[in-house]
């Protein structure tokens, strides 16, 4: 069944305290607003709609970052609910499948949920709606039930004591047919205590004309919606501990799963090993049997099997780290490739450079890849060795097998298994030390005195 996804990202958002809109407040590294599209992904929908509000300009920009297909319609007035989706109407004319409808500040509900939402529409309830047992109801709108589904949904503040008692929630989350669920809207109004048209009146509506409705539920930690710091918070900490569940399930070693943090797009394979304190941000794969040792950083960048980093290593975007190869401490990685059994192993930074095979890059190397207007590239090639505090003056080649004295400053290339030599000729001169102490000596006496 073809489906379409429309989620609502139009609210301020104002108990957030900040400038920023809702949505784009980052959990594991990614917008709030990143992880509910990725979870009506799941479904492979048709065509994805985001209404936007507040900060509509800015949401648009990081929409356009990680869902480049997405449409975006604006709701330039906040008049609740079924106004927002109602914005999405003419992008969705024509369109012949089942429409969920999801919210920008609600990054839990998963995959299986949806689908279990569409299999429920595909056995003959027009209307879908997701609910929770909520151990405190409080300010959630309440699902009332009957022998033959769901009646009604009721908002809290317009509801009676009797159904204020129920227990069973509303997420939100609802599935319709696209020409069913236009319809309904078209015929909501506003006769309640906010003044507002609430999605919800859509269920009674179907009911009176006698279309079934029912609820699918799910664990209440997944409609968890992010309105405060606070929540946020609290909503970080949930998503990291099942992150790290579902990597030691996986098969990966954590030695301290409580210290490493995950992005929403983190993967890791197989029998890796990672150390306490590791910190993954946004789009890094980790292959079986890698090791990411104590206090390392990662974004952006691919990490091969066998290879070492750390400890206290710094992977950048655009960072490949080929098999076996050994990122030791204090090195930054940055938009560069170390090849198969490359080592890197103390207090370098490595930037728009490849490093060929089973070469060696001695402490304290550094490519000097930015001329203060343009980045220029290194290459190093397979077997070569950099001396100790090697400047590689970009853009410059070192050949195979090729290497470089320590304290050199390369700014030429440097030819198949040559030796460069480029520093300053040193000269000793006797006695000279004992003097200049001497002289430094009497100078602070001096001005003692």
């Amino acid at each position: 069944m073809n489906t379409a996804l429309v989620i609502l990202a139009a609210g301020q958002g104002s108990r957030m305290n900040s400038d920023l809109p809702k949505v784009l407040h980052k959990l594991a590294g990614a917008p709030l607003l990143a992880h509910a599209v990725r979870a009506g992904q799941f479904l492979d929908p048709e065509k994805v709609v985001v209404v936007t509000g507040h900060g509509a300009a800015a949401v648009e920009r990081e929409v356009e970052t990680f869902a480049p297909d997405a449409i975006c319609v604006r709701q330039t007035e906040q008049n609740g609910t079924a106004h927002a989706v109602d914005q999405a109407r003419a992008v969705l004319d024509g369109f012949d499948g089942d429409v969920i409808i999801l919210y920008g500040d609600t990054p839990f509900i998963t995959g299986d949920t949806l689908e279990r939402m569409i299999a429920a529409r595909s056995t003959g309830a027009s209307v879908v709606v997701l609910g929770f047992e909520a151990q405190d109801p409080g300010r959630y709108g309440r699902l009332v039930t009957g022998a033959d589904g769901l009646d009604r949904i009721v908002e809290a503040k317009d509801s009676s004591p009797e159904e204020l008692s129920i227990t069973l929630c509303n997420s939100g989350v609802i599935a319709a047919n696209r020409a069913t669920l236009f319809d309904l809207i078209a015929r909501v109004n506003n006769n309640n205590a906010s003044g507002e048209y609430y999605l919800t009146d859509i269920v009674g509506l179907a009911r009176q004309d006698g279309l079934q409705c029912e609820v699918v539920t799910c664990p209440e930690a997944e409609t968890l919606g992010i309105n405060t710091r606070q929540e946020l918070a609290q909503a970080e900490t949930l998503y990291q501990t099942q992150a790290r569940t579902a990597a030691l399930e996986d098969g990966v070693s954590l030695s301290d799963p409580a210290s490493t943090y995950f992005a929403y797009d983190t993967v890791i394979g197989r029998d890796a090993i990672i150390g306490p304190n590791v910190v993954f941000g946004l789009d890094v794969t980790v292959e079986s049997g890698a090791e990411i040792r104590a206090f390392s950083h990662l974004e952006g960048c691919h990490v091969a099997q066998g290879a070492i980093v750390g400890p206290f290593a710094r992977l950048r975007p655009g960072a490949e780290i080929g098999e076996s190869a050994r990122v030791g401490n204090f090195v930054e990685v940055k938009n560069a490739t170390l090849d198969e059994g490359a080592k890197v192993n103390h207090l370098s930074y490595i930037g728009d450079a490849h490093v060929g095979a089973a070469a060696n890059v001695g402490a304290g190397t550094i490519t000097c890849n930015y001329d203060g207007v343009m980045k220029h590239r290194t290459e190093i090639g397979a077997n070569a060795f950099i001396g100790s505090d090697t400047l590689l003056v970009a853009p410059v080649h070192v050949g195979a097998e090729a290497m470089t004295a320590s304290g050199t400053v390369v700014t030429e290339d440097i030819p198949d298994g040559a030796l460069a030599i480029g520093r300053a000729r040193q000269e000793n001169k006797a006695g000279f030390a004992r003097k200049l102490m001497q002289m430094l000596k009497a100078k602070k006496l001096r001005k003692m005195q």
